[in-house]
């Protein structure tokens, strides 16, 4: 302990990595120390760490499984060992890897007899199973198995309604949670006269991320949720659209904020929120990584021609990238580089 007050005494926030294993593919842990923190900001950055862990970081799952000629979850089919009911709850213990955020399809055909494993599965190149033995079903005799798979990503907990389903199509309750489990503690020590705060995170993830992927994904994430609150304009502008209340208290503090603060807000925004967040298809998505375009801010230096001119990025592309700049960040790329509304 007296190791890590030691590297932590500087007044700048730093963090570490302390602990680290794999207790299986499907479960990973790490341990952080974070500090220096002044006395109680450790306790108000632990609650909202564990909170953004459990709930902002986004997972992929399969959402619905594919079987022609099935005509509900209880049916068995001669010659697989288990019923469809049992099929379902096997695949929904699968752990996926997705860098797509467009639901895409993955197929199980093999033939038997046969134990049918996630190994079994084929897709598309960005989804990644993984634990390729992950168990699904037995079949017992020579016959075919054809199941179509539905992946997609997001966050939470998905229970699927039946009624939105045809017949040989099942919902699967989708868990798209990476982060499994998440605490923290906090110890005190002093600091010449001054009290501070280490702050521990603990992590546990399913594989598909790994804990300091995880801690990295649920702070960008938090940042993201707080950086229209320091947009004073927006702020403003919603209390215009509001009904004047002579009881209600002038907002003094903006009164103190530097009148170029929109245009840092965004500066700042913009290098926090990555690409993926634009929900662009594969393949346009793809095209900027490879020409290190990983934030918002770093696609600012490209026009709607450098996107054309760049490899393999068609004109749908481009189109593709365009429209989620304008939609979602309301940025227009198409005129002159670094110019956004």
């Amino acid at each position: 302990m007296d190791t890590i007050q030691d590297e932590v005494k500087a007044r700048t926030l730093q963090w570490k990595c302390i602990e680290s294993r794999i207790e299986s593919k499907r479960l990973l842990y790490g341990r952080f120390a974070i500090s220096p923190f002044g006395e109680n900001q450790a306790s108000t950055v632990g609650i909202a760490m564990r909170r953004a862990l459990l709930n902002e970081i986004e997972g992929a799952s399969i959402t619905y499984a594919k079987i022609n000629r099935v005509k509900h979850e209880y049916s068995t089919i001669t010659g697989i060992q288990e019923s469809i009911h049992d099929i379902l709850i096997n695949s929904k213990e699968i752990v996926l890897r997705s860098d797509s955020h467009e639901p895409q399809k993955a197929y199980v055909s093999v033939l038997g007899p046969k134990e049918v494993t996630a190994r079994d599965i084929e897709g598309p190149p960005f989804i990644r199973i993984i634990d390729d033995a992950q168990y699904i079903a037995t079949l017992t005799e020579a016959i075919p198995s054809n199941i179509e798979v539905n992946t997609e990503k997001d966050r939470g907990y998905r229970i699927e309604n039946l009624q939105k389903y045809r017949e040989g199509v099942f919902p699967v309750d989708a868990v798209f949670m990476p982060v499994r489990n998440a605490n923290h503690s906090i110890h005190s020590f002093e600091s010449g006269e001054e009290m501070k705060e280490i702050l521990f995170l603990e992590i546990w993830t399913d594989g598909s991320l790994t804990p300091r992927e995880a801690l990295h994904e649920a702070s960008r994430n938090s940042i993201d949720l707080f950086i229209p609150l320091m947009d004073p304009e927006r702020k403003e502008q919603s209390f215009r659209v509001e009904k004047n209340n002579e009881f209600d208290p002038p907002c003094f503090p903006f009164r103190f904020i530097p009148p170029d603060m929109k245009k840092v807000t965004k500066d700042v925004a913009f290098k926090h929120i990555f690409i993926d967040q634009s929900e662009l298809p594969a393949r346009a998505y793809n095209c900027l990584k490879r020409v290190d375009v990983h934030t918002i801010a770093d696609s600012l230096n490209y026009s709607g021609d450098d996107l054309a001119r760049i490899k393999n990025f068609g004109k749908e592309s481009v189109e593709q990238v365009l429209e989620a700049m304008r939609k979602r960040f309301l940025i227009d790329l198409t005129r002159n580089r670094n110019c956004s509304d």
